[in-house]
C-alpha cells in the first residue's frame, strides 16, 4: 500500500461532547525551563490526536513561558487538556481562554 493509498486517519472523537460546537482555544502555561517540559506538554495534544496551529515558547530566567492555539475543540475536552497540563509537575500555571469570546478561566 503506498501513501496515497492509506485510509486518512480522523481526529479522536469528542464523546463526551459529540453535540457540543466546537471552538478555537488558548492555553498559556508556565513551566519549569527543563528538557523535557515542552515534551511533556505537546504530548498531552498528540496523545488526543491533536495539532497545535501555534505554539511560541520564550524562556524567562528557569521558567518556560508557552502559548499553545488548538481548534475544533469542545469547551469540555479543552478544559479536561487544560486540567492534565495542571497535573504535569513541572507546569506551574495554566491559563485557558476561548478565542472567538475570550473566556477566561482561572489558573491553579
Amino acid at each position: 500500500m503506498n501513501a496515497l493509498e492509506r485510509p486518512l486517519i480522523s481526529p479522536r472523537l469528542d464523546a463526551w461532547a459529540a453535540n457540543a460546537v466546537h471552538c478555537t482555544v488558548h492555553y498559556r502555561l508556565q513551566a519549569d525551563a527543563e528538557p523535557d517540559s515542552l515534551c511533556r506538554v505537546l504530548n498531552l495534544f498528540a496523545l488526543q490526536f491533536l495539532t497545535p496551529h501555534s505554539v511560541n515558547v520564550s524562556q524567562r530566567d528557569d521558567l518556560l513561558d508557552v502559548a499553545i492555539g488548538v481548534g475544533g475543540l469542545s469547551w469540555h475536552r479543552a478544559e479536561v487538556i487544560a486540567q492534565k497540563l495542571r497535573n504535569l509537575v513541572c507546569v506551574s500555571e495554566v491559563c485557558l481562554a476561548n478565542l472567538p469570546q475570550l473566556v477566561e478561566v482561572a489558573s491553579r
